[in-house]
């Protein structure tokens, strides 16, 4: 079976932490969203201390299957009121 492509956006204090706003990436193997982020941690270790919720497709989520073409997001905490 081929992988799955994802498009992965970061925001925030998450973009300065990875030197980026986004990136295409391919999973060949689990298609897990908590093995992404493992993977995305240790691509850029000062990830793992960093603060952020993670959201599939606009959705705030824990885990789950990706599929083909899935956007997940890296989002800062938020503040508001």
């Amino acid at each position: 079976m081929n992988g799955v492509k994802v498009t992965v956006k970061y925001f925030g204090a998450v973009a300065e932490t990875v030197g980026k706003s986004g990136e295409e990436i391919t999973m060949n193997e689990t298609k897990k969203l908590s093995l992404l982020q493992k993977n995305l941690e240790k691509q850029y270790p000062d990830l793992e201390a960093a603060t952020y919720r993670l959201s599939v497709n606009k959705k705030l989520i824990e885990d789950c299957e990706l599929a083909d073409g899935d956007e997940v997001a890296l989002l800062p905490p938020f503040a508001g009121g």
